[in-house]
């Protein structure tokens, strides 16, 4: 007879993923996993393979229902110009109601192991191109209801916020000044007039 699981797969993987979020890949052991997710190092193992892959698959998680989810619900439910401020107010938000500023998880693996790891790093920049491509449309949407001038180009305003968006994400962790964090979002709108 098979050995079966005895636990949710996607639940235990949610948890290494807030493992993995809050104290990075290098700073997380095994067993720090295996404490947290509940399960021995023998399930792990033959759930998800080792720490490296387990951590890769925890970022595809948050990719697809933190990062992938938001941006599409913002562009069902706002327009142009609203769409874009509603992503910066919105991490500007978590940001403040965030006790531990544990910024988002994307961005923390950028700054810990895109440069040198070239799959995660794929990952990460699959993600940024997503997030810029975001930008792009609702950049190109709000030339078109007249939100912003048609001589602006929707590219390089696009890259500009997305260079904006990572910036505000690093400073939620090290500065999580509302002052500070809601200057920068004014900033990056006033750049689109």
């Amino acid at each position: 007879m098979p050995w079966e699981k005895n636990f949710d797969v996607p639940q235990t993987l949610n948890k290494a993923m807030k493992v993995f979020w809050a104290r990075g890949y290098e700073a997380t052991s095994v067993q720090d996993l295996i404490d947290e997710m509940g399960i021995n190092r023998g399930s792990m193992y033959s759930t998800f393979g080792d720490k490296r892959s387990l951590f890769i698959a925890a970022l595809r998680m948050y990719d697809r229902e933190f990062r992938s989810a938001q941006l599409f619900e913002i562009e069902l439910k706002y327009p142009g110009k609203a769409g874009i401020r509603a992503l910066f107010d919105g991490w500007v938000e978590t940001v403040m109601n965030d006790p531990a500023h544990g910024g988002c998880f994307l961005t923390n693996t950028a700054l810990e192991l895109a440069t040198h790891d070239p799959e995660i790093g794929a990952l990460v920049a699959e993600s940024q191109a997503d997030i810029e491509n975001f930008f792009r449309r609702l950049l190109r949407q709000a030339q078109d209801i007249g939100q912003i001038p048609a001589h602006r180009d929707p590219d390089e305003l696009a890259r500009t916020l997305l260079a904006t968006l990572v910036g505000l994400l690093v400073l939620g962790r090290s500065r999580p000044e509302p002052t500070l964090l809601h200057s920068i979002v004014e900033g990056a709108m006033a750049t689109l007039n």
